[in-house]
């Protein structure tokens, strides 16, 4: 009978054990959602499109089952892209 009584304890300790993590976890994170939320000035980005532009790749030399190949450099297509900075 005393085995019956220490297991439904331990069932209601771990239980309210979970019950208050969640809870803790919970409002943790519902206090840092409320200062991320950007109470703050927005700030002034300044942006500017980078045209595109063919920029130089290098491909580091390799070994197969012929033999060694030597590196070489390929030219590669940068596409054109948005860049902002505060």
């Amino acid at each position: 009978m005393t085995g019956i009584i220490k297991r439904w304890m331990a069932v209601g300790a771990a239980s309210l054990a979970l019950a208050g993590g969640v809870a803790l976890t919970a409002g943790g994170t519902a206090s840092a959602a409320q200062l991320a939320s950007g109470h703050h000035k927005p700030v002034k980005q300044h942006c500017r499109v980078v045209p595109g532009h063919w920029a130089r790749t290098w491909h580091p030399a390799k070994r197969d089952h012929k033999g060694q190949h030597a590196g070489y450099w390929t030219r590669t297509w940068q596409p054109a892209k948005r860049v902002c900075s505060r």
